[in-house]
Order: C-alpha cells, then structure tokens, then sequence
C-alpha cells in the first residue's frame, strides 16, 4: 500500500502515532476517487471525497486543539503537507463555525440569493420533520 504524500522532508517525531490512520483515510479517499459514479448527479458523486476530506482534517484538529496529543511541530507539517485543511481549521476555531462540514458551505457566490448553504441553517428554524441535504457536500446540517 502506498504511503501517504509527503516532501522530502522527514516528519517529525510522533509521525508514526499518526500515520496508520492517515492512511486508512487515504484509502478510503483513493476508493472514493475511483468509485463508479453511474446513476448519480454531478455533485453527489463527490460528496464522499468532501466526508472523508472533512474527517481527516477533524482527526488532525482533535489531535492538537482537543486531546493534545501532537506537538506544534507535527502539526505544522500536517498543514504545509495538506494533510489538513488549514482554512477548514481556522473557521472552526471561531465560534459558530465549530461543526463546519465545507468551505463551500459559507461561501455566498455559490447560492443562488447570495446566502449561505442550507445546511448552515439551524435545525429548529426549518420545518419539522423536513430532511435537509446540502447540494455542495451532502451534509445534513452542520448548524448545531
């Protein structure tokens, strides 16, 4: 199994407590690339790659912010590698964001009316018993 992407830069040290679930997570990416995608829309055909993106960047957050459970200098290389988002990040340190599922889903050219996503919008604001599905990602409401 190939490794996960990095420079030729050797990582630094807590690397190996890391890297088996990066890697899980990258197969489960290069499956999700390869998956056929007959029968569905244009933009549901990507939301597994958004799902998985989103839960490799949270396990690299948790790890830090949460747990502490890496050094600052392992997850700087996290971040110059892109193996987190660090734009994802930075929204979800701010408050309201912290259940963020995409960038996409904040940003206002890509609605319509110049709004965010509907899966921004909490759940006791919409109407009861209404299933809703964010067309940028597939969330179901990152809200709250």
């Amino acid at each position: 199994m190939p490794k996960v992407r990095r420079s030729r830069k050797p990582p630094p040290d807590g690397w190996e407590l890391i890297e088996p679930t990066l890697e899980e997570l990258e197969q489960k990416m290069r499956e999700a690339e390869t998956e056929p995608h007959e029968g569905k829309r244009i933009t549901e055909s990507l939301w597994p790659i958004f799902k998985i993106h989103h839960q490799k960047t949270r396990y690299i957050y948790d790890l830090f912010y949460r747990r502490k459970a890496i050094s600052r200098e392992l997850y700087d290389y996290c971040l110059k590698e892109k193996i987190a988002d660090a734009n994802l990040i930075a929204k979800w340190k701010k408050s309201g964001y912290e259940n963020l599922c995409c960038l996409r889903c904040i940003q206002t050219r890509d609605t319509n009316f110049g709004t965010n996503c509907i899966c921004r919008v909490p759940k006791s604001k919409l109407e009861e018993g209404r299933i809703v599905e964010c067309v940028h990602c597939g969330c179901r409401g990152c809200s709250g």
